[in-house]
């Protein structure tokens, strides 16, 4: 078992610490947000009381931050942890960030004798709980068999997708098409109800047909559709659609860079923006079908 630093507690982070513990790790934890914190504690880590305290004696350093920004912060600011982090530790970052960034950051822990990876993940906060996320990694594949055994303890797929940054482009790909998907599903659910249809039914059949996708099974954007989806209870929980849209801009950015055309992911940009400016960035994504009219449980 592994001395772990883990940084950032949040919807994902907390139940991937959980399942950490669970498996035998000693994991020391900070975050920003007591509560969170106090939470990772009763699940059997330890208390930090700073990101650079959790580096004692840490062999694995992980860390599940919102954006660029916190990232860059933590590892590379002015008290940045790349320079305290023991020597030989491997550092796993689990954000969703611009591919740039990942470099970045990468290329000075590499300067300093670290290896680094860049894993954020897919499944969401039912994959984060049940420990079956999938993980997409960039860096280089020898840091990824020493990070194996403990990325399996939180997840149940793994995935070796090229260089530093490339999990972050695997990653926005596949956000991307989750966003467009989620959209137009909502939007097709929402005519089907215009018409008199049952949302159940109708998503039920979807389920098995030619429109089946992860909207349709685990996360229906219609009230009462799927009992323990966020927008049963809601949209509270799951996937914030700030999230959404932070992942869509960064799309944008690295299709701008490579001159690449993302017409539909733009266009579901737009629609997730206006729904946060509608009041509902901190609601789970699939509240995206609310732009379309009021929503209700077997209209």
């Amino acid at each position: 078992m592994s001395q772990i630093a883990f940084i950032g507690l949040g919807n994902m982070g907390g139940p991937m610490v959980a399942n950490l513990a669970k498996a035998g790790h000693r994991v020391r934890v900070f975050d920003l947000v007591p509560s969170a914190v106090e939470t990772a504690v009763a699940a059997g880590a330890e208390a930090a009381r700073s990101a650079l305290d959790t580096l004692e004696g840490a062999e694995i350093v992980i860390s599940m931050l919102p954006a660029s920004r916190h990232v860059e912060g933590l590892y590379l600011g002015e008290d940045g942890l790349l320079s305290r982090i023991p020597a030989g530790a491997l550092v796993i970052d689990c954000s969703t960030i611009a591919p740039a960034m990942a470099r970045k950051v990468a290329a000075a822990a590499g300067a300093r004798g670290l290896q680094m990876l860049d894993a954020p993940v897919s499944g969401g906060t039912a994959g984060a709980l049940a420990g079956t996320l999938t993980f997409i990694v960039g860096g280089e594949p020898s840091a990824l068999e020493r990070a194996r055994p403990v990325l399996e303890n939180m997840g149940r797929n793994v995935f070796h997708v090229g260089a530093s940054g490339a999990g972050q482009v695997a990653k926005l790909c596949n956000n991307m098409a989750l966003g467009v998907i989620m959209a137009v599903t909502g939007e097709a659910i929402a005519l089907g109800v215009a018409h008199g249809l049952d949302p159940k039914v109708l998503s039920q059949m979807m389920a098995v047909s030619t429109g089946r996708s992860w909207a349709t099974e685990v996360c229906n954007p219609w009230p009462g559709v799927i009992e323990n989806a966020p927008a049963s209870r809601g949209y509270s929980g799951g996937f914030g659609n700030d999230l959404m849209l932070k992942d869509l801009g960064l799309a944008a950015e690295a299709a701008m860079g490579v001159g690449a055309a993302i017409p539909l992911g733009e266009l579901a940009r737009n629609l997730y923006a206006l729904n946060s400016r509608a009041g509902n960035g901190a609601l789970d994504f699939s509240s995206v079908v609310t732009l379309l009219g009021p929503t209700r449980s077997g209209a």
